[in-house]
């Protein structure tokens, strides 16, 4: 087995064993084991069933992985992206009036687009051409956005006719309890005890029983059906997407998983000591290939955009260099479906910590923002606020582009902008004018 291993995953060569990689696999799916409780509670919003995307979550979350690991022998763990599903249900289908399978649709779309532009190499020379000010404030106000929901999930935030939102009622039981799990989570993280994230949701879903909140599940352990999993099983409808004009849709699908993808992969390989000399990463192609196929497939069996996830930094810092790591992952995704009445009862009190705590994850993109320069910050402040304030991830992002090539071109740097990006705001503010 272990010579089997070695062929595979070329352990001696990356200075690893087979011990070495299970430990820091296990160290990565706790720490992004949360996806499989948070992914089904955004979107059954959409009125897709909890435990079929539970199940969708973490069979979609193990395929990527296995593409990961055996296409380009990395590190990267996959699964559906945080914030690509808030854009999936909050803005496609309940704002745009798409029925969820019009929605898969559109991420199947998103997902054959990516994988032509991943082939074509079109991909790399879009994201050489976005400002690095906008990848970082599109990843900063999705981070504010996700935040946001988690709050109103749990009625930390509640609507107001005077100010459209105002602070909900914290005795109530589950207000009061995230906020508990909020705390807890923090703590747990502030001593640094691998997966916190998952370990919050845990107690807070414990705490959540006597308190009402959750009701104890009638069994620990049952078998998955086919059953189960068959409401949101190839149900994604293509040509229902393609009949509602969806270009915006795709392209927001596209433009977050773009530079989430890409940010994961560069920050995450600096890290493992991947990057060439020159600051590159060798098989990009084919790290990017698996994240498309991964799409692709994950619309088929019932979830959103699946993305690399930056949790596998802490497998890599745990000393996994290979895919032998993404196959133990795999493996865990596999076995959580087994533990479904237990996924199910857990509530937004205890997931909403978990929304909270990424969202802050994601904000500090905001350091990388040239806030001196308003050339750089206008855009960036808009592009971050857009977000949570019109509940929608796309319009943040059009915003953006729409402002920064105007205010770069008039304060005198225009030729800093790739003629990508002024075209791209063009396109966005014929969209207003027209759409």
């Amino acid at each position: 087995m272990s010579s089997l291993l070695e062929s595979l995953f070329s352990l001696k060569e990356h200075k690893t064993n087979i011990k070495t990689e299970v430990l820091a696999r296990i160290t990565t799916f706790m720490t992004m084991a949360y996806i499989i409780f948070v992914n089904p509670s955004i979107v059954k919003a959409t009125g897709m069933p909890f435990e079929a995307v539970m199940i969708a979550t973490a069979m979609s979350a193990a395929f990527a992985t296995l593409c990961m690991a055996f296409l380009a022998n990395y590190p990267f763990a996959l699964a559906p992206g945080m914030g690509l599903n808030a854009y999936f249900t909050y803005t496609v289908v309940l704002g745009m009036g798409l029925s969820w399978q019009e929605a898969l649709g559109a991420v199947f779309i998103s997902g054959v687009v990516f994988l032509l532009l991943t082939l074509t190499k079109i991909r790399e020379t879009i994201i050489n051409a976005m400002p690095a000010t906008l990848k970082s404030a599109v990843s900063a106000g999705i981070g504010l956005f996700i935040a946001f929901i988690g709050m109103q999930g749990a009625g930390i935030v509640v609507n107001s006719d005077a100010t459209l939102v105002t602070l909900g009622d914290l005795t109530n039981p589950s207000a009061f309890l995230a906020i508990v799990g909020l705390i807890i989570t923090g703590l747990l993280m502030a001593k640094g005890v691998k997966g916190s994230i998952l370990w919050g949701i845990i107690i807070t879903t414990i705490l959540a029983i006597p308190l009402g909140v959750a009701q104890m599940p009638e069994k620990i352990i049952e078998l998955p059906t086919l059953a189960t999993w068959s409401p949101v099983l190839f149900k994604a409808d293509i040509s229902g997407a393609l009949g509602k004009g969806i270009l915006t849709i795709v392209f927001a699908f596209l433009f977050v998983d773009l530079f989430d993808t890409a940010g994961t992969l560069v920050g995450v390989s600096q890290q493992a000591g991947f990057l060439d000399e020159d600051g590159n990463l060798p098989k990009v192609e084919k790290a990017l290939l698996a994240d498309s196929v991964g799409t692709i497939a994950g619309s088929m069996m019932g979830t959103p955009t699946v993305t690399t996830y930056v949790e596998s930094a802490s497998g890599v810092a745990q000393g996994g260099r290979t895919g032998l790591t993404g196959v133990v992952v795999a493996l865990c995704f596999i076995l959580s479906i087994f533990f479904t009445p237990v996924i199910a009862i857990v509530p937004a009190a205890a997931t909403a910590p978990a929304l909270i705590i990424v969202g802050a994850l994601m904000l500090k993109n905001v350091v990388y923002i040239q806030w001196d320069n308003i050339a750089e910050s206008l855009a960036a402040f808009v592009t971050i606020v857009a977000m949570p304030f019109t509940y929608s991830i796309a319009t943040g992002i059009s915003l953006g582009f729409i402002i920064y090539p105007i205010i770069k071109f008039f304060y005198g740097e225009g030729e800093d902008v790739h003629w990508i990006v002024y075209l791209l705001g063009f396109l966005f503010i014929v969209k207003y004018i027209y759409l």
